[in-house]
């Protein structure tokens, strides 16, 4: 009895770790040093990251750094995370779309950031900082696509893994060059690509066998959907009107469904089923569902 209930509370305590507003992989007890971090990376100005909500629930994450391909500078990777708190906080959003500025989508880190953190102790840190951002990213509440278009090397590629859905324009192409600078992912861009197109299929292109262009990553599963048009306005429209299938209904329902099926991917079945449940219980005989109980019927479009 006593170990079914400390069983339970265990569950109960992982649960709601997930979903915890703000909650990080990685402190102090991992050496790792957030304000240390944030205080090297502002060394390094350039480019920004814009955000812009828009009334329809969907939101437009921007990678802005165009003479550079977009590459991540160190006051780009303070930018990210903050955005990222503001749309975990962002309780009208359904949906996001993450794009990169001037028909680039990232090259991934800046190279002066990467040369001035030449240590292993920095490198771990950037490491611990960015897995932290983008395992918050992937739990947001939103449902994600990210538009692809042009070159998504190296960290940048990495990025995209962290999105729900990709899109790509005909003649992008996702490059992990991690392998050709000595390295390896280390934004968790290994972990989550294996989860997306399976771990045989991910080592061929982590080690630079197989290339993915648009069509390479559509047969994968890696994308979608190979976009229409090139040009970069038309494109944002085209992700939009596709998002758009996933987010309709209230941002209450659409956000509990996020976060049902993230618990599904990080938590054992009863963990899993206990969040299901909990969600359940802040839906069951709220204003969307007594709505939709007053139209009468269940719905067979």
């Amino acid at each position: 009895m006593a170990g079914s209930l400390l069983k339970t509370s265990s569950m109960s305590l992982r649960t709601k770790l997930l979903h915890q507003t703000g909650l990080s992989l990685y402190n102090t007890s991992h050496a790792f040093h957030e304000e240390e971090v944030k205080i090297k990376l502002q060394q390094f100005p350039g480019g920004s990251i814009d955000l812009q909500k828009k009334d329809n629930g969907i939101g437009i994450l921007t990678v802005n750094n165009p003479s550079k391909m977009n590459a991540f500078s160190g006051v780009m990777f303070l930018q990210l995370l903050e955005r990222v708190i503001e749309l975990e906080n962002w309780t009208e959003g359904k949906g996001l779309i993450v794009r990169g500025a001037k028909n680039t989508f990232s090259s991934g880190s800046d190279l002066n950031a990467v040369k001035a953190l030449g240590t292993p102790e920095d490198g771990m840190a950037l490491c611990m900082f960015m897995q932290n951002t983008l395992t918050r990213f992937m739990r947001l509440p939103l449902i994600s696509v990210a538009l692809i278009q042009g070159w998504a090397l190296g960290g940048g590629a990495e990025f995209l893994t962290a999105c729900d859905f990709r899109l790509m324009t005909r003649e992008s192409e996702i490059r992990f060059v991690h392998k050709e600078m000595g390295i390896i992912p280390s934004w968790g861009g290994t972990t989550r690509l294996a989860k997306i197109i399976g771990s045989r299929e991910a080592l061929k292109v982590l080690s630079g066998a197989l290339k993915l262009d648009s069509e390479k990553a559509l047969s994968l599963g890696m994308v979608e959907e190979i976009l229409q048009s090139s040009d970069e306005t038309e494109c944002l429209e085209e992700a939009q009107e596709w998002l758009k299938q996933f987010i309709k209904g209230p941002p209450e329902v659409i956000r509990a469904l996020k976060k049902c099926v993230s618990a599904s991917t990080e938590l054992c079945l009863e963990e899993a089923l206990q969040t299901e449940r909990d969600l359940l219980g802040t839906l069951w005989g709220g204003p969307a569902n007594l709505e939709a109980i007053a139209r009468k019927g269940k719905f067979c479009k």
